[in-house]
């Protein structure tokens, strides 16, 4: 199993509950139907635990993904995720995408 992890900021002027409500009713249907991935989660981020300020990103997302090259090679090319990414990028700023392994 592979993760992918995403981080972003909201652009200016998207509200969080118009955001969410995206997420619920769009994102997670189609993403999380995709054979090639096991699990998907938008967590938004709310404080710091240590320190002042606000969080660098305002959520991320971790996908786990059971066949890596298959999704980077079918399914991110495919309609679904094209679609997915194109309302995505309509609502957040400079998102960063990074594959984790767990430490075991």
């Amino acid at each position: 199993m592979q993760y992918l992890m995403i981080r972003y900021k909201l652009k200016n002027g998207v509200k969080h509950s118009e955001f969410e409500n995206w997420v619920r009713t769009s994102d997670y249907p189609q993403m999380r139907g995709l054979s090639r991935v096991s699990s998907f989660n938008t967590y938004r981020t709310d404080a710091l635990l240590m320190g002042e300020g606000v969080p660098s990103q305002d959520y991320f997302e971790i996908f786990a993904i059971n066949d890596l090259t298959g999704f980077t090679s079918e399914d991110m090319p495919g309609d679904i995720v094209q679609s997915v990414m194109g309302e995505f990028m309509n609502w957040v700023d400079n998102p960063e995408f990074t594959i984790a392994n767990l430490v075991e």
